[in-house]
C-alpha cells in the first residue's frame, strides 16, 4: 500500500535529489522494411518509425505532467541497420542514417539508436557496409547513434573489427573536428551488448525482441548519495541502504513504464536501473563513492566501493521489478559526471584506474576525451583490453573514446547537454599496440563459454 509518507519521500527525491526517468525508449523492429531498393527501404524505415512513435513524445510529456516525474529524454531504438538493410543493393548506408535522422526529428525525440552491427564472430556484407559508413553517417546527422558489438563471452573477440574500429573512431573524430569530435560521442563499441538497452548511444532493438516495446531507463545518483549521508555504520548497512533506495527508484520507473505501455498500446519491455549521472552538481556517481569513504574518486578503495554500489543497485532493482534488464548498475561516463570531472582535474582519476573500475561497474570506458594525436592503434588496443574484461567476466563492457583533434592534455572540451564537458585525459603509456592489433583473426572464447 502506498502511504502519504511514500508520496512525500518520492517528491523529495525528485525535487531535492535530482531523481528522474532518464529516458522512455521505444524499440521498433525494422525487419519488415527490407527491400533491395535503397530508396524504398529508407522510405519504409521513415514511415515505420514515424507511425510507430507518433505519440511517444506527447505520451511522455503527459505522464510527466500528471505524475510530476521528470522524464528527460524520449528515444527510439531500431533493429541493427546492418541486419535490416542488408538486402539493399548499395555500398553505403549513409542514406539510411539520414532517413533515421529525419524520422527522429519528425516525431520530436532526442536520439535514435540502432545504426549498429553485431560482429563478435565475424562479418557479413552488411556489417562491412555499416562500419564503413559510420564516420560519415554520424557527421551528417544530428540525432543518430551508432554501436558495434565486436566481442562476447560465447564467441570471443573479433580482432579484425578491433583494428578497424580504431580507424573508424579516428576518422569520425577528424570529420567532426570543428565540433569537438562530436561524432565519437555518438559511437559505442561493445562486448556482450544487450539488445534491450534503452540508453544511448548504445541502444538498438535486439533481433529477439517483440515488434515494438517500451523500456525505461531510470537514474538517481543524487538520491543514493543523500540516503548514504546519514549512514555511519559498516559496509553491510551501506549496502542495505543502497538496496532500499534502488528499490524505490525502480518502482518509480516501473510506474512510468507501465503507464507509457498502456497509453501507447505497446508491450512493456524492461526497466534499466542505471545510476546515470549528469554534469549537474548533486547528480554524480563519483560523489556516491566519496560518500562511501574514498577521499576522491580514483583513490585506493574506489573499485571496491563501486563493486558494492553496483551489486546493491542490482539487488534492490530486482526486488522492485520482474523485468529489470539493459545495463542496470552504475555508469561512470567521465564527461557526464561532475565528480568524475573534478577527480580528473585533481589527478586522482586516470585512464588506468577507470579501466580497473570497469571490471565491476556497468558498461566501461565511457565519454573519455583524449588528445587528438592518440593513434588508431592505441585506441584499438584500449578497445581490445575493455572487450577482454567483458568477455572473461561475462559482462557488458564498452568504449566511447573521443580523440579530439588539435586538443592536448590540460585542455578541456564541451559537448553540451547531457554529454557534458571534461578535461583531456592523458594516455600515459606511449608504447605501441600496432603489432598486437595487426595480427587480426579472433581471440577465442573463454572456457566459461561452454555452458550448454
Amino acid at each position: 500500500m502506498i502511504t502519504v509518507n511514500d508520496i512525500l519521500e518520492t517528491n523529495r527525491m525528485i525535487t531535492e535529489n535530482k531523481l528522474d526517468v532518464r529516458t522512455i525508449t521505444m524499440g521498433i523492429s525494422l525487419r519488415d522494411c527490407a527491400s533491395q531498393d535503397l530508396k524504398t527501404f529508407c522510405d519504409n524505415v521513415y514511415d515505420k518509425i514515424t507511425t510507430s512513435a507518433e505519440h511517444l513524445v506527447k505520451t511522455g510529456e503527459d505522464i510527466e505532467s500528471e505524475y510530476g516525474i521528470p522524464i528527460i529524454h524520449k528515444r527510439v531504438s531500431v533493429t541493427p541497420i546492418a541486419i535490416a538493410a542488408e538486402a539493399c543493393r548499395t555500398d553505403s548506408y549513409v542514406p539510411v542514417a539520414e532517413a533515421l535522422d529525419r524520422a527522429a526529428k519528425t516525431v520530436g525525440i532526442n536520439f535514435i539508436g540502432g545504426f549498429s552491427a553485431l560482429v563478435d564472430k565475424g562479418y557479413t556484407k552488411g556489417d562491412h557496409i555499416l562500419i564503413n559508413s559510420i564516420p560519415e553517417a554520424l557527421t551528417v546527422t544530428d540525432l543518430v547513434c551508432s554501436s558495434v558489438n565486436l566481442g562476447s563471452t560465447k564467441s570471443g573477440i573479433n580482432m579484425d573489427c578491433v583494428r578497424e574500429m580504431g580507424q573508424v573512431v579516428k576518422k569520425a573524430a577528424e570529420m567532426t573536428a570543428d565540433r569537438e569530435a562530436i561524432a565519437c560521442a555518438k559511437l559505442v563499441i561493445f562486448c556482450n551488448a544487450p539488445g534491450d538497452n534503452p540508453f544511448m548511444a548504445g541502444a538498438f532493438h535486439g533481433v529477439n525482441e517483440a515488434e515494438k516495446v517500451i523500456s525505461v531507463g531510470v537514474s538517481g545518483p543524487g538520491v543514493v548519495k543523500h540516503a548514504l549521508e546519514s549512514v555511519h555504520g559498516d559496509f553491510t548497512e551501506v549496502a542495505e541502504t543502497i538496496k532500499k533506495t534502488a528499490f524505490k527508484i525502480t518502482r518509480v520507473g516501473q510506474l512510468v513504464a507501465r503507464e507509457a505501455s498502456k497509453r501507447l498500446g505497446v508491450p512493456f519491455g524492461i526497466i534499466d536501473l542505471s545510476l546515470a549521472p549528469t554534469p549537474a552538481v548533486g547528480d554524480s556517481v563519483a560523489h556516491i563513492l566519496e560518500e562511501i569513504g574514498v577521499e576522491s574518486c580514483g583513490a585506493p578503495g574506489t573499485t571496491a566501493a563501486l563493486a558494492l554500489l553496483n551489486d546493491a543497485v542490482k539487488k534492490g532493482g530486482l526486488m522492485a521489478s520482474s523485468h529489470v534488464g539493459g545495463l542496470s548498475g552504475a555508469f561512470i561516463p567521465v564527461s557526464e559526471d561532475a565528480g568524475m570531472i573534478d577527480a580528473v582535474r585533481e589527478g586522482s582519476l586516470s585512464l588506468e584506474k577507470l579501466e580497473a573500475m570497469t571490471c565491476v561497474c556497468s558498461v566501461g570506458l565511457d565519454m573519455i576525451a583524449v588528445a587528438g594525436d592518440v593513434s588508431a592503434e592505441t585506441i584499438s588496443g584500449i578497445i581490445a583490453d575493455e572487450a577482454a574484461i567483458g568477455m572473461i567476466n561475462n559482462k557488458t563492457t564498452a568504449v566511447r573514446l573521443i580523440p579530439v583533434p588539435n586538443k592536448k592534455v590540460g585542455e578541456e572540451v564541451n559537448f553540451g547537454g547531457l554529454l557534458g564537458h571534461c578535461p583531456i585525459i592523458p594516455v600515459k603509456n606511449k608504447y605501441s599496440s600496432a603489432k598486437f592489433v595487426a595480427r587480426g583473426g579472433r581471440i577465442p572464447a573463454p572456457l566459461r563459454s561452454l555452458t550448454n
